[in-house]
C-alpha cells in the first residue's frame, strides 16, 4: 500500500509499505477514505518528541470502511463506515471504566512505533485497528465522513478542553491558540454556555475563523491581549483559559489571563521540562491548572451527534483537501502556516464508493 512515513526531522515520505494484516482476533482492517494532519504530528516532525522509528506510518486521524475483521469482532462488519479516535482502548480496564480512555492499560497511539513496538498510523491506504469493538465508532447516517473524522481528535479535544476548564453558562472564556483544537475549544465553550469567548492568536486567517465559531478575536501581534481581557472583565480576568498551543509562552499568557480562582485547561501537547509559572503564583491566585491527553473515545461519542446535526459549519475548519501523494509538501505547508493553512485532510480513497 501507499502511505506517509517518518524518516527523521522534517523528513516525511510518500512511499510503498507492506499492507497491514489482522494480528489479534479483535482487530479490524480499515480502508482509509480520509486522513487528517494534526498539529501534534509536528512534534516528531520537528524533533520535539523523539523515539519514533524510521519508517513508521504516521497519522492518527482517519475515517474509512471496514474491509476485514477478526473472529472476535461483534460490533462491526465489512463495509461499515467507522471513525477512529487517536488511541485504541479496551473499554474494560480501570481507566476506561472511568472514562479516561486515553490512559487505557492496553491502549496504543496510532502512528507511534518505537524500537519495533507500537501501532502504525492512518495516513495510509489501510490501517489495522486493535480492540476494534471498544475503539471504533460508527459514522452516523448522513454525516459527511471528512467531518466525522474531526470527532476522533480535534473536535473531541476542543470540547474536552472546555470541560477541563469547567466552563459554565455565563462564563467569560479565553482560548489561547486558534489552530484546529483551539477553534473547536471555542465551539465547545459556546456549546457549554459561555457568554463571551476571546480567541487569541497571531494569524489573521485563524482569528477570522474563530469569529465564525462565536469568539471575539484578539490579535496578539497588534494589541495587549491581557489588558483587553482585564478591561472586559472589570479587572478580574477570564473564568477559564483554554490553552491549545503547548508552549511555555502560551502557558504564561494563560496564567496571566485567568482570574483569581479560575481554571487554566491545557489541551496543547507540551514537551518542555518546566512550568512557565511558579508554584507561588498558583497559590496566590488560587489557580486550578488541568492538563492531559483527551480521552478521545469518550468525547468522540459525545460530539458525533453534533456532526450529524450539522448546526455548525465544521467544514470551514478544513482549509486544504489534498491527495495523500502530496503529504510531504502538506507537512511543510502546515508547519510553516502557509497559504492560510488551518486543517489539512488527505483524500485517500473515494468516499462515495
Amino acid at each position: 500500500m501507499r502511505a506517509l512515513t517518518f524518516h527523521g526531522v522534517e523528513d516525511v515520505r510518500y512511499e510503498t509499505v507492506p499492507d497491514p494484516g489482522l494480528v489479534d482476533p479483535g482487530d479490524v482492517l480499515v480502508r482509509v477514505e480520509w486522513a487528517g494532519l494534526c498539529g501534534s504530528d509536528l512534534h516528531p516532525y520537528f524533533g520535539r518528541e523523539v523515539g519514533l522509528d524510521s519508517g513508521t506510518v504516521v497519522g492518527h486521524e482517519m475515517v474509512g470502511r471496514v474491509v476485514d475483521a477478526g473472529p472476535e469482532v461483534t460490533r462491526f462488519s465489512v463495509g461499515d463506515r467507522v471513525v477512529s479516535p487517536f488511541t485504541t482502548s479496551c473499554g474494560q480496564c480501570f481507566y476506561c471504566r472511568r472514562g479516561l480512555t486515553a490512559r487505557c492499560e492496553r491502549g496504543q497511539l496510532f502512528g507511534w512505533v518505537e524500537r519495533g513496538r507500537g501501532l502504525h498510523g492512518g495516513q495510509a491506504e489501510l490501517v489495522r485497528v486493535p480492540l476494534a469493538d471498544s475503539t471504533l465508532l460508527a459514522v452516523p447516517e448522513g454525516a459527511a465522513p471528512e467531518l466525522a473524522l474531526l470527532a476522533g481528535d480535534v473536535l473531541a479535544t476542543g470540547f474536552f478542553a472546555a470541560s477541563m476548564g469547567g466552563v459554565e453558562p455565563g462564563d467569560t472564556v479565553a482560548v489561547v491558540g486558534c489552530g484546529p483544537v483551539g477553534l473547536m475549544a471555542v465551539l465547545g465553550a459556546r456549546e457549554m454556555g459561555a457568554q463571551r469567548v476571546f480567541a487569541v492568536d497571531r494569524v489573521r486567517e485563524r482569528l477570522d475563523m474563530a469569529g465564525l465559531y462565536g469568539a471575539e478575536p484578539l490579535d496578539a501581534l497588534s494589541m495587549d491581549v491581557s489588558a483587553a481581557v482585564l478591561t472586559a472583565t472589570d479587572g478580574r480576568g477570564a473564568d477559564a483559559v483554554l490553552e491549545a498551543v503547548g508552549s511555555p509562552a502560551a502557558t504564561r499568557l494563560a496564567v496571566d489571563l485567568v482570574r483569581p480562582g479560575g481554571t487554566v485547561a491545557a489541551a496543547g501537547v507540551h514537551t518542555e521540562d518546566h512550568f512557565a509559572f511558579a508554584p507561588g503564583e498558583a497559590y496566590d491566585k488560587n489557580l486550578t491548572y488541568r492538563a492531559g491527553r483527551c480521552p478521545a473515545r469518550l468525547w468522540a461519542e459525545k460530539v458525533l451527534p453534533l456532526v450529524a446535526e450539522g448546526r455548525h459549519d465544521l467544514g470551514a475548519l478544513i482549509t486544504h483537501r489534498l491527495p495523500l501523494s502530496e503529504g510531504p509538501e502538506a507537512y511543510r505547508m502546515f508547519a510553516e502556516r502557509r497559504d492560510g493553512c488551518v486543517k489539512v485532510l488527505f483524500e485517500v480513497s473515494d468516499a462515495r464508493v
